[in-house]
């Protein structure tokens, strides 16, 4: 198994080496380091950093309100409903959501009126809105698991003490979320950091480019290798190096299995269970709306004369894609995780730093040079036309990966931690571990899966550069008919993509709470 992770791990890191290769050997001589003294690039580069750090940060400021509102309140409404909502919040097709949000604060948006003239959704605005949506959910699940972490003798001995709100949120709350809190900046920072389409659909123009859609634009519009190697150096540089570096300053704690059953938790007074109720309305409303905003475009379709053959074929390529990349996905992840976890044991640190490191790099590869590099290495060796299906589930695989090991390695770290030693003991083979490991692993195993899965339902970027016409996907799909000006067609596929979405994330939410 030891050696099947570090396959695993190199065979990761190997594509991506070769990617960087195809466009090093294509532009015959590499990155153009001139470029580094350009305005254009330091513009570039700086509301890079800019538009990231924001988006992060907000959707760290607005996940807390919410995530305390669902912690002390577990009989709110429809709770359930709301944590499934933002899995599908933060798994959404990026598409979807453009769509939505034009349909809701475009120039001819629902709710554009009452934002006055001055108002306009495309550049820092549109970018700060979208980023916020997609990750803002995620940061509240993460939250309000770091706080159900929380052990009852710890509220009971604040309650013995008299300790004030104040009190309790500096010497529990904090502490218990700090450790995560940095890890997430740096996860969400990065995310937004490589963000593409968003930015490509919301950013309006030169002044609100990042760095990977100036690699595409060097890339599609003036094929400068050069100068789309030099950008695509200094994202990896940037973002790898600061996401290394809060991967190391902050650390979750995960605790036993039996402090996630709160039996005792300290009832806010009413006025804080009306601030509760209405902040979790508010999330509520924050999530459904782009939604809700697809519905009048829907019902400018005809129905029955609309060819709903069209859809049918894209969807089941769509679904086929997403099964064998996320079921790539996750083996590779549990594989990648195993070098991981024996670093843990033996307490080598800067060791476990970095297999984490690699094993989530393509957080920080850009996308899209991976794409056309490996697209240019294999363009004289092989037939695309004829192959490409195979490399869109190949690096959709690739891409979420980090995802799974994300959601799986610290649930092994917390089974090593309990078992590793007894299993030891006991003596117990390869196959004996995995059957005791499994139904440790199991509910983190289903929700990963299923995240995985829509991530890589709604994949574009890759499609656009393996895919061919014979194998459209509905993301592509949604692609073309928004690009023909036919935004009711693409606001019906959207809605469709989002319901195959929501459908996968409830049927393995209750998978999850049934295993």
């Amino acid at each position: 198994m030891q050696r099947a992770g570090i396959a695993a791990l190199l065979f990761s890191v190997l594509v991506t080496v070769l990617a960087f290769q195809g466009l090093i050997g294509f532009g015959h001589g590499g990155a153009d380091w001139s470029l580094l003294s350009d305005r254009y690039y330091q513009s570039v580069l700086l509301f890079s950093l800019k538009q990231a750090s924001l988006s992060a940060l907000l959707s760290l400021l607005l996940a807390w309100p919410l995530a305390r509102a669902l912690y002390y309140r577990p009989q709110l409404p429809a709770r359930r409903g709301f944590l499934s909502l933002c899995v599908l919040a933060f798994v959404m097709p990026t598409l979807v959501l453009i769509t939505g949000l034009v349909a809701l604060l475009g120039r001819n948006g629902l709710l554009s009126p009452l934002l006055g003239e001055q108002w306009n959704l495309y550049g820092l605005n549109g970018i700060l809105i979208a980023h916020v949506y997609l990750n803002l959910p995620f940061a509240v699940r993460v939250m309000l698991q770091q706080l159900q972490h929380i052990p009852d003798s710890s509220w009971q001995l604040a309650a013995q003490l008299k300790l004030s709100r104040w009190q309790r949120l500096r010497l529990i709350e904090w502490p218990t979320l700090k450790p995560a809190v940095l890890v997430l900046f740096g996860f969400v920072f990065v995310l937004c950091f490589n963000s593409f389409a968003v930015v490509l659909a919301l950013g309006g123009g030169p002044r609100a480019t990042t760095l990977e859609v100036a690699i595409y634009q060097a890339l599609k519009y003036d094929f400068n290798i050069p100068e789309a190697l030099t950008l695509a150096w200094s994202q990896l540089l940037i973002a790898g190096s600061l996401f290394l570096l809060l991967s190391r300053w902050g650390r979750s704690h995960w605790l036993s299995v039996d402090t996630l059953q709160r039996q005792w938790i300290p009832q806010p007074n009413q006025p804080m269970k009306l601030i509760h109720a209405m902040v979790y309305a508010a999330g509520w409303l924050l999530l459904l709306l782009p939604i809700v905003a697809l519905l009048p475009g829907v019902l400018e379709v005809d129905m029955a004369r609309f060819g709903w053959s069209a859809l049918l074929r894209p969807t089941l390529v769509s679904l086929v894609v997403g099964l064998l990349a996320a079921g790539g996905a996750m083996l590779l992840a549990y594989l990648m995780l195993t070098p991981v976890r024996q670093a843990h044991l033996k307490r080598q640190r800067k060791r476990a730093l970095l297999l984490e490191w690699l094993s989530t790099h393509a957080l920080v590869a850009p996308a899209m040079v991976v794409s056309v590099g490996l697209y240019i290495l294999l363009l004289r060796q092989i037939d695309l036309d004829r192959w490409g299906m195979l490399f869109v589930v190949l690096l959709n695989m690739l891409m979420v990966v980090p995802f799974a090991v994300q959601q799986l390695r610290p649930r092994l770290l917390q089974y090593d931690a309990q078992y590793h030693r007894l299993c030891r003991a006991l003596k117990l083979s390869g196959r004996q571990r995995l059957r005791l490991e499994w139904p440790f692993l199991r509910p983190a195993f289903i929700a990963s899966f299923a995240l995985i899965l829509v991530l890589a339902i709604g994949d574009l970027a890759i499609f656009a550069i393996f895919g061919n016409e014979q194998w459209t996907t509905l993301p592509w799909l949604i692609y073309s008919y928004a690009g023909s000006y036919r935004i009711a067609e693409a606001s019906l596929a959207s809605l469709l993509l989002l319901l195959l979405c929501a459908l996968i994330v409830w049927a393995f939410e209750r998978i999850r709470l049934d295993a």
